[in-house]
């Protein structure tokens, strides 16, 4: 797994970069960010199937607290229709747990690339066709050293952190609220949502503040997509409620 891994993933990315830097642009930072972008439209299809899935299932969510209700003594019956309700509307619940699974191995590579830094070790494995700098230029706009600490990009990035799990935990909360069999479970789903739109900027501040500026700077970029791509992905898989009951 860690030879498919280095070989399949990893020096994919590496030397994806190191093309960008050496074709497209001379500068370090904006290759980091064509290139992450470039990853994320990859996996774009993948985060829009999971994504559609969660919508339908927040619309169908009345349909379902009917059937919790009607089926509340029993359990059995109560799982047999909502499955079926999901086969009718061709939605799976747990998509967005083994999608995010298949993105994980592709971001992980895309952070390691950018973690690793980019010494003589790591340009001694570029292509043959790719290449080699004589010298990296780290300063990304002229302006901040990729290479060192940034606590502008830092905080840049916690705001967009903020940003993308504040849609996140919206759309989440909504859900949670819509099925929840009481209003205590809707108030704790609510409270649990604020935390973690706190929480997520003050990790993502902690983390970064010792790690070069390279991976707050793809950090940054990656989290201002995913919030653009929530946002454009809400508007755009809106489904329309026809005879009470949710089509595509």
């Amino acid at each position: 797994m860690s030879a498919f891994f280095h070989n399949f993933l990893y020096l994919p990315i590496l030397n994806l970069l190191f093309l960008v830097y050496g074709f497209v642009v001379s500068d370090l930072g904006v290759a980091i960010i064509l290139v992450t972008i470039f990853i994320r439209f990859i996996l774009l299809p993948i985060f829009y199937k999971g994504a559609k899935d969660q919508t339908i299932i927040q619309k169908l969510a009345p349909k379902i607290r009917e059937i919790q209700q009607t089926h509340k003594e029993d359990k059995q019956k109560q799982t047999q229709e909502m499955l079926a309700l999901y086969k009718e509307h061709r939605v799976n619940p747990f998509s967005s747990i083994g999608l995010l699974l298949l993105q994980l191995p592709i971001l992980w590579a895309l952070y390691r690339v950018f973690l690793s830094g980019f010494g003589s070790d790591i340009l001694s494995q570029l292509y043959s066709f790719v290449p080699r700098p004589s010298a990296i230029n780290y300063h990304f706009l002229g302006i901040i050293a990729l290479n060192e600490k940034s606590f502008v990009l830092v905080v840049i990035a916690a705001i967009f952190q903020y940003l993308q799990t504040y849609f996140l935990m919206k759309v989440a909360a909504a859900k949670q609220s819509m099925v929840a069999e009481d209003n205590s479970a809707a108030a704790m789903a609510q409270k649990m949502s604020k935390r973690m739109m706190y929480f997520a900027p003050v990790l993502t501040i902690f983390i970064l503040s010792g790690l070069p500026s390279a991976i707050a700077l793809y950090w940054l970029t990656t989290s201002a997509f995913s919030t653009i791509q929530q946002l454009v992905i809400n508007k755009k898989i809106y489904i329309p409620e026809t005879n009470g009951h949710p089509t595509k």
